[in-house]
């Protein structure tokens, strides 16, 4: 993986644990697409990117996903992420998943592909 796309890893991370629309988009290539999680209709565009974003993090007062592995291979990385935080409501959660991130020449995400259940979070974030 390029020190770059190596840079763009760590800072997707740091954006979504600072619960950061514009820093969470400004990692993405202007046609990044983001299917979080997969399966469901992908997120296309800035636009798109931050209205997900926005999504998820109205409905936590925290939000942490650690990237403590990271597996590079050219320009893409396929990352562990267990994530923990806090509802609006007061109740915690937690989950596992693995993201998938491509990124371009100048190190802009180009793909990320989120594998997770979101049922039992949203389950405990909406009770």
């Amino acid at each position: 993986m390029s020190k770059t796309c190596e840079q763009t890893v760590a800072e997707y991370f740091a954006a979504i644990r600072a619960m950061d629309a514009d820093r969470f988009v400004n990692v993405f290539a202007a046609n990044g697409v983001s299917h979080d999680p997969v399966g469901a209709p992908p997120h296309v565009g800035h636009d798109a990117l931050r209205a997900f974003f926005s999504g998820i993090v109205a409905g936590c007062e925290t939000l942490s996903l650690t990237e403590d592995n990271v597996f590079a291979a050219g320009n893409s990385a396929a990352v562990p992420c267990p994530g923990k935080g806090v509802g609006k409501n007061g109740k915690p959660v937690s989950f596992h998943g693995v993201d998938v991130i491509d990124c371009d020449a100048e190190g802009k995400i180009v793909l990320v592909r989120a594998f997770w259940d979101p049922g039992p979070v949203m389950a405990v974030l909406m009770s």
